[in-house]
């Protein structure tokens, strides 16, 4: 047994750890080492002689985390497990059976649903805009991960999309089906789809599949859909070798068909199954920790988090500002008394509900001379000045180095356009020279004796597992987008009625996807917590945010406040716990 697998692991973690066979299920809090624990399990699975690597697959939902699980593993000496994504296991084995059992290839994928769409709208003389064709889109994909036909569109109540009505949004469902099979097309849901249906019907497809794949482990098994919880039963068949982990507070996706209940009610389906539950926080101060519990204390399947760590940390703040401009202002000078207190750009973080939040806050940061980058553009690999970059430095693999490694990395980057002073000013020339400086950061991460060839590997590895480094930048992202990540110092703006909750959240249910949206955001932080909000939109008033009452927020303070990065005054409540200072800015 290899010592490393098991080394720094807690109490809970090392009992997950060492449940190897399934069904296991893993109740871990945000911050708790839950990745950790998927790969150490894997790792001393295989290191225990339990697994073959080559039989595992470890399943997530986003490519990026399934790079990041095949590059832990790979620290960890273990390769050959497939780590991907539902839809890219789903849509290998699409490619590899299809032509074994249809004769011909597997068909395209279609690469604009709304445009698709918007032909299928044609055909049936319908002229809308694209706000329409983009919302009757998300009504295909939530019918398809709910596994609903067509005519049952409509047969629990009636349902209209802009001016359609049950009707002609069935037709309009079955006229877009019918042209992407007269093209020989499948869409994103079609692919899981298919993928079961294939081994619905196919014996030895089925038989095939679950020969390859024997040991299943879930991450993030609040998201799974029902079709994805389909396609998992049908994968393990008979089986019950499943690790599933998550966390019911982290639910933010039930718009794409997450439903919790499938990890909450794992042991009623699985009655011998062994469950773990991961509280202690090794990412966030105790301040922090006790906004997250208060705000979620009493929800179905909430976890209490834990941590000895920060019991004198600053108390999160609640800042009220006049206006959307006051309150991106207020927060661009705060961000930049960080800064000027010799804060790493890379630890703050500002997010939000929803893009259209961004742009005020980007012109700024701008004037505050903050270096921003906005979650949800170009990756990292895909920029063009990264692209040539990594092309240059591949090419000067062939000639001798005329110094150390670090040095010729350097030369070549200079060669790109990169000098050792950024541009004064923000923009794309800034942007750029954050993309280089983030390469050459790279290399001098790199031990003494790599080699110029091992480093473009490395980085061309890098690519493909889409495992960015962090640009030397304040990073601005929705709610949903910051899921999985983590920051030092978090800024969590607009927490008003309206804007979280948002506005066209009106039941129960959605009420309570909205709070664990805050959730998420709340414990993204590490050191410090700020939360605002404004009390006067371009048109209306807005009242402070219901999450603010349920963490245990005062009435506002009407004195005025500087939004300044210091001064936080710790308010106690009468149990003596520390609650979030209040001010106003006016």
């Amino acid at each position: 047994m290899s010592v490393d697998i098991l080394a720094d692991l807690d109490e809970q973690q090392h009992a997950a750890v060492m449940a190897v066979r399934g069904p296991v299920r893993v109740l871990a809090g945000a911050g708790t080492g839950k990745t950790r624990v998927i790969t150490r399990r894997i790792a001393y699975g295989v290191d225990s002689g339990t697994y073959s690597p080559g039989r595992v697959m470890a399943l997530t939902f986003t490519a990026k985390a399934a790079g990041e699980m095949r590059g832990r593993l790979r620290a960890l000496g273990i390769v050959g497990v497939a780590a991907r994504t539902f839809h890219a296991a789903a849509l290998s084995q699409l490619n590899y059976f299809w032509p074994q059992v249809a004769g011909a290839p597997a068909p395209r994928i279609v690469d604009n649903k709304v445009r698709l769409l918007a032909q299928a709208a044609e055909q049936q003389r319908l002229h809308l805009d694209t706000a329409t064709l983009r919302d009757v889109a998300s009504h295909i994909e939530q019918r398809k991960v709910a596994m609903q036909r067509i005519d049952e569109i409509g047969s629990t109540r009636p349902v209209t999309i802009g001016t359609l009505d049950t009707g002609q949004i069935r037709d309009l469902h079955a006229a877009y089906e019918k042209l992407k099979d007269e093209r020989h097309q499948l869409d994103f849901e079609d692919v899981l789809l298919a993928c079961a249906g294939m081994i619905e019907a196919e014996p030895r497809v089925a038989q095939s599949v679950r020969e390859q794949y024997r040991h299943f482990t879930v991450d993030e098994f609040q998201d799974v859909s029902p079709l994805q919880n389909r396609l998992l039963e049908l994968w393990l068949g008979e089986r019950r070798d499943l690790c599933v982990v998550g966390d019911a507070s982290q639910t933010i996706y039930s718009f794409a068909g997450a439903r919790a209940d499938y990890l909450l009610d794992f042991p009623r389906h699985h009655p011998d199954a062994r469950s773990f539950t991961l509280e202690h926080n090794y990412r966030s101060d105790q301040p922090v920790l006790r906004v997250a519990n208060a705000l979620m204390r009493g929800r179905p399947g909430a976890l209490q988090l834990v941590t000895d760590r920060g019991v004198d940390s600053p108390v999160p703040t609640v800042t009220r500002f006049d206006d959307d401009a006051h309150e991106a202002a207020g927060v661009a000078a705060r961000i930049r008394a960080q800064l000027d207190d010799g804060v790493d750009p890379r630890q703050i973080a500002v997010l939000y509900r929803a893009h259209a939040q961004s742009a005020e806050l980007v012109t700024a940061l701008a004037d505050a001379g903050v270096p921003t980058s906005v979650m949800g553009g170009k990756r990292f690999f895909d920029l063009p000045e990264v692209r040539q970059a990594v092309m240059a430095l591949r090419a000067a693999t062939v000639a001798p180095m005329q110094g150390g490694f670090r040095d010729t990395v350097r030369d070549v980057l200079r060669g790109c356009g990169y000098t050792d002073e950024p541009p004064a000013v923000g923009g794309a020339l800034r942007d750029a020279w954050e993309a280089r400086a983030a390469l050459l950061a790279l290399a001098e991460e790199q031990p003494e004796d790599t080699t110029l060839r091992a480093f473009t590997d490395d980085l061309m590895a890098r690519a493909r597992d889409q495992h960015e480094p962090s640009l030397a930048t304040v990073t601005l992202a929705t709610l949903h987008a910051a899921k999985g990540l983590e920051w030092d110092h978090v800024h969590l703006v607009g927490l008003s009625e309206g804007l979280l909750p948002i506005s066209y959240a009106q039941g129960f249910e959605q009420i309570d996807e909205e709070r664990r949206l805050a959730y998420v955001g709340i414990t993204r932080a590490a050191r410090t917590l700020s939360l605002s909000w404004a009390s006067q939109s371009a048109r209306q008033a807005r009242q402070p945010s219901r999450f603010l009452q349920e963490i245990g927020t005062r009435t506002l303070d009407e004195r005025p406040a500087r939004p300044t990065a210091g001064g936080a005054r710790k308010q106690r409540t009468s149990s003596g716990a520390a609650r979030p200072t209040v001010a106003a800015d006016r």
